[in-house]
């Protein structure tokens, strides 16, 4: 949707759901990134109660059909329920879906003010003392992700796996989309299959797990962590998941020899983790997951790839994330290699 077509829809919907007269939109700019989502900035500003009122705002869209599927109500209310157990997350506001004149689903959030651009992290100077705290800020917010109730909240939909292990279910559930998918053979992806099936953890507790929580989807300032952003693959599982998925070598863009994110160390992850109640971690256990993390990110390249060839949304950039898989195959052989 164009800038100037969403400006006039876009208007009218928070006037109502603010109970005010009328709303002018002013600054709306789309964000960079999200090839998965629309994402725009803009300022709402309006009076109330005879106060001026200049709200700045994120709208999270859906672009129109695409093959990952993602419902931006249940983002809206994981948002809600973080925020309110002291996870730093955007405040929502207001939600809307495919019948409002948008023509997609949607909600509106706090505009968070930061940066997020991984590279300007890694390596302004601006940013050395993030730096230096990132690592273990992170370890403690996963420890308070994975503390929420999803009761309490009525997170509902997220549902448990069928499988005891929720190691299993996610190694099955990306098997059976790399065989839909998948046009022509990989077989470093089948040897960490196999690699995968034979090392699957006994057991594991299951907890809220944020699935895409990486460097790239944080807000940061000079200070450190400011917000944890983009919850729309969140789900029940393994906590370790979210300690094993910062480490994948494509979220280090560059700085590989810091493995977290490409500014620090796992064993610093780890500890700050169970420092803040996380509970303790298994070296190993994370490390099935950074190997199934590293395979899990080599099919999202192939579907972001097709979602271009097949049609469904024409990109330059999600064409270029289908280059990468290659990268994930290297990396497969060599976290196989030197297995711990």
């Amino acid at each position: 949707m164009k800038a100037d077509q969403l400006k006039e829809r876009l208007a009218p919907f928070i006037a109502r759901e603010a109970g005010v007269n009328q709303v002018t939109i002013e600054g709306l700019r789309r964000m960079p990134g999200g090839a998965s989502r629309e994402t725009w900035s803009f300022d709402a500003v309006y009076e109330q109660n005879g106060t001026a009122v200049r709200l700045p705002l994120v709208l999270r869209r859906d672009p129109g059909p695409y093959n990952v599927q993602s419902n931006r109500r249940d983002e809206f209310l994981l948002l809600r329920a973080a925020l309110a157990e002291g996870v730093p997350v955007p405040r929502v506001y207001w939600l809307g879906d495919e019948t409002e004149t948008l023509g997609a689903r949607f909600f509106l959030m706090e505009r968070v003010e930061g940066e997020t651009i991984a590279r300007r992290l890694l390596r302004d100077e601006e940013y050395a003392p993030a730096r230096a705290v990132m690592t273990a800020q992170l370890g403690e917010i996963a420890a308070a992700i994975h503390r929420i109730d999803c009761a309490k909240h009525g997170l509902d939909f997220l549902q448990a796996p069928a499988q005891e292990s929720p190691a299993a279910a996610e190694l099955e559930k990306f098997e059976q989309i790399f065989r839909a998918i998948a046009p022509e053979p990989h077989p470093a992806f089948e040897l960490a299959f196999r690699w995968l099936r034979a090392r699957i953890p006994a057991q594991a507790r299951r907890t809220l797990v944020h699935g895409d929580y990486r460097i790239g989807n944080v807000v940061f300032g000079p200070e450190g962590t400011r917000s944890i952003l983009d919850w729309e693959l969140a789900h029940l599982g393994d906590p370790m998941e979210d300690l094993a998925w910062p480490c994948v070598r494509a979220w280090r863009f560059g700085s590989d020899d810091k493995p977290v994110g490409g500014i620090g160390e796992r064993e610093e992850l780890f500890a700050a983790y169970e420092r803040a109640g996380g509970g303790r971690v298994d070296p190993a256990h994370v490390h099935f997951w950074e190997v199934l993390g590293n395979l899990r990110w080599g099919i999202i390249c192939i579907m972001q790839a097709k979602t271009h060839l097949d049609g469904f949304v024409r990109s330059v950039e999600l064409a270029s994330i289908g280059r990468r898989t290659a990268e994930t195959e290297i990396e497969l052989l060599n976290l196989m290699d030197n297995e711990r």
